[in-house]
């Protein structure tokens, strides 16, 4: 079973950041343990919530905690926002290959490794959510332009 399917992908009631008001879906402890820096990933207890807002200074929040930007490792790694953490496809590399009618082959190959069983989507992904789905809305978004 792929990480990417949907027995695996929790679908729970959406929750709205306290810093933004935008819905957000649960996370997994081993999604946040793998991007809460530390100290900060040695307190997280209970249910939280990703964040998906780019602006917003929140990325994970639960009833009792939020954690900022500043202590989530992948906003210091990547300069330019990703579209698939597992292959690191980031979203004007696809954007670009969209407007130059070359994003097919990006596309495929994703959906080959993840057939495949070679995404870590759930782990990589700070949403802990697969990407695919990220695709498909950069490529009506390109289509609308």
């Amino acid at each position: 079973m792929s990480c990417c399917s949907a027995s695996t992908v929790a679908k729970k009631e959406g929750h709205h950041c306290p810093a933004c008001g935008s819905s957000c879906l649960p996370v997994s402890y081993q999604t946040m343990l793998h991007h809460v820096q530390y100290p900060e990933n040695q307190h997280i207890m209970g249910q939280y919530a990703f964040c998906a807002n780019s602006i917003c200074d929140v990325v994970y929040f639960s009833s009792l905690n939020t954690i900022s930007k500043d202590n989530v490792r992948f906003l210091r790694n990547h300069q330019d926002a990703m579209l698939c953490y597992c292959f690191d496809i980031t979203q004007s590399c696809y954007q670009s290959a969209c407007e130059q009618g070359t994003s097919e082959s990006i596309k495929a190959f994703v959906i080959q490794q993840t057939t495949s069983k070679f995404c870590a989507c759930n782990i990589k992904n700070p949403s802990g959510r697969c990407c695919l789905a990220d695709f498909k809305r950069m490529e009506q978004k390109a289509s609308h332009l």
